[in-house]
């Protein structure tokens, strides 16, 4: 062998063993994000979202515990996911007042727009799960983002509650932006959950043909936005569409279903594991806590301003 064709096939060798080495070190890192299923809900602490098992309910103790390792802050959304209410769990529902945080409640449903993040960090502190109201279904002239709602998607007013109008569910382009920023303030003040309130115009006087089909979109495009968001989502009312929706939503916030002798309808989401957070305004809680707490509710009763006060099953 001449000592030209042995410096060649030591040189090719070399080049040989370079490669090799440079395929083994990018093998193990540097994978792009390969996620299928439409993306539901961003990860959180830097991992990839997980679609599968792991982000079901939980009882408080254990899903602060598992969100604080996956998210850093305690009682937040789980890698890859976002934090699911368990049946039975008790809760407390206050929007107007001074936020009352000793309720000995699991889970507190408050105003989006008027709690702040130190009182959502307070309630998380305390081992609470926070869930944030935000009208997704009317206008509210009282909003600091009311301004940005143009005159086309406002309908009717809603009966009883001044300054509320109706908004063209079927406008989504133009409603998208206004709710997604909602929905990121909710998020970024470090709630776990929303409560989309006002997504039943189709059955009422709202100034708009909205049919049931549009409701349904609306809704499901909504519990869409949450969980992109990385929120949990209620079903608020709608009890006519629950069947249909429970699937979509990750529990259910309903007024006043004995009353209307609806509550049947919403055992939808009990059987499939999903809480119904429920109230009465009248009469006593012996008037309705027999037939909840048969069904699994969550109930309690509450005076309609939904200050500080209530009385549980």
């Amino acid at each position: 062998m001449t000592s030209r064709r042995l410096r060649g096939l030591l040189l090719a060798l070399v080049v040989v063993t370079v490669l090799y080495a440079a395929a083994c070190t990018n093998g193990g890192s540097g994978r792009g994000r390969d996620i299928g299923g439409g993306g539901h809900g961003p990860a959180t602490g830097g991992a990839e979202p997980s679609y599968g098992a792991g982000l079901g309910s939980a009882s408080p103790g254990a899903s602060t515990s598992a969100s604080a390792g996956a998210s850093g802050s305690p009682g937040g959304a789980p890698a890859g996911g976002w934090w699911k209410p368990a049946v039975g769990q008790t809760w407390q529902w206050q929007l107007t007042g001074t936020l009352d945080k000793s309720v000995a409640a699991e889970v507190y449903d408050v105003d989006g727009a008027n709690t702040s993040a130190a009182d959502v960090a307070a309630l998380k502190s305390a081992g609470r799960h926070v869930i944030c109201y935000v009208n997704v279904g009317a206008h509210e002239d009282f909003r600091p983002d009311a301004k940005n709602f143009p005159e086309s998607v406002q309908g009717k007013g809603l009966d009883g509650w001044p300054g509320e109008k109706w908004l063209d569910i079927r406008q989504w382009n133009v409603l998208e932006p206004l709710l997604t920023a909602r929905f990121k303030q909710c998020k970024d003040k470090g709630f776990d959950a929303v409560e989309p309130d006002n997504v039943d115009g189709y059955s009422n006087s709202s100034g708009f043909p909205l049919s049931a089909g549009d409701q349904l979109t609306f809704n499901r495009r909504v519990a869409e936005l949450a969980h992109r968001t990385g929120l949990g989502v209620g079903l608020k009312n709608d009890v006519e569409q629950a069947a249909t929706l429970a699937p979509a939503f990750d529990f259910a916030v309903n007024e006043e279903c004995a009353r209307y002798n609806e509550c049947d309808e919403l055992k939808v989401f009990t059987s499939a594991g999903k809480p119904v957070f429920h109230v009465e305004y009248d009469g006593s809680t012996g008037s309705f806590c027999s037939k909840t707490k048969a069904l699994h509710f969550s109930s309690m009763k509450k005076k309609m301003n939904l200050d500080a006060w209530r009385e549980t099953c």
